[in-house]
Formats: structure tokens, sequence, C-alpha cells
């Protein structure tokens, strides 16, 4: 009995259907997958969803970064792995100049919320405070930990 035909069809359907996946994948964008998209901090987003002050302190958090990546002239992905010790990121700036960038943009956010009356005047107010005093390296580790107490 000479199973050679059979082994061959077999293995000739299976190469056969391998290209066939292969195209159809390429076909629905699979060359694109993976693809890094950084988005440009200097153009205004999207608004992060949600209501209460845990989204609003989310939003000016994300804007605030946005804006301190802008005047860095670096991604909001770059600055923040720049802002952990842990990451090992290649970091570009001194402590000096990411300090006074990420205060400018969180005091940025903080007035473009209260400006789209997220925050009230006094709120505001004692957060721009809260930013241009308090050590930045508090407000990074621990704007977290705040947005989870009113959350």
């Amino acid at each position: 009995m000479n199973r050679r035909p059979g082994a061959i069809a077999t293995l000739v359907a299976l190469f056969t259907g391998t290209a066939l996946l292969i195209a159809l994948e390429f076909a629905n964008g699979a060359a694109d997958a993976g693809s890094l998209a950084v988005r440009d901090p200097c153009v205004a987003r999207p608004a992060f969803p949600g209501q209460g002050l845990d989204a609003v302190l989310q939003r000016i958090v994300l804007d605030g970064l946005d804006g301190a990546a802008c005047e860095l002239g670096a991604s909001r992905e770059e600055l923040v792995l720049s802002l952990s010790p842990s990451s090992k990121a290649d970091i570009r700036w001194d402590d000096e100049t990411i300090e006074r960038a990420v205060r400018a943009g969180l005091l940025g956010a903080i007035d473009d919320a209260e400006q789209r009356g997220s925050l009230n005047g006094i709120v505001a107010a004692l957060l721009r405070q809260l930013v241009q005093h308090a050590p930045v390296q508090w407000l990074i580790d621990g704007g977290q930990g705040l947005a989870g107490l009113f959350g």
C-alpha cells in the first residue's frame, strides 16, 4: 500500500490553507497590527469620560501630562516613562526641567477644567496652591491615591 500520494496531498492542502490564512490576515489589516500610534500631546484629545470628582481629577492629570510633554517636546508616554526610576527610560531632562514642565502642565489643566465648568473657583484655587507648593514627586506618586479617596 502506497501512502505517498495521500501524504503529499495532505501536505499541499496544509500549505495552501496556511497561505490562505496568512493572505486573509493581511487583507484584514495584519500589516498594521502592533504598530505604535503615539499621539501629539500638543493637540487636544477627547476629554476623559465620566462624572464626578474622580473623572475630573483624571482629566486634569492626563491634560497636565499632555501639557508637560508638549512643553518638553516629547510624547506623554515618554514623559511618564521618564518619571519612573524603575522604567530605565533614557531621560533627556534634568529634574528641574521636568518639575517646571509638570507644574506648568497641571496648572494649565486646572485652568482648562475651571473654564469648562468642571471645577468651581475655590477648588481650582486650592488645587493650584497644591500644584505650586507640593513636591512634584508627591504629586506624581500621590495623584492616583488622592483620586481613589474620592472615588
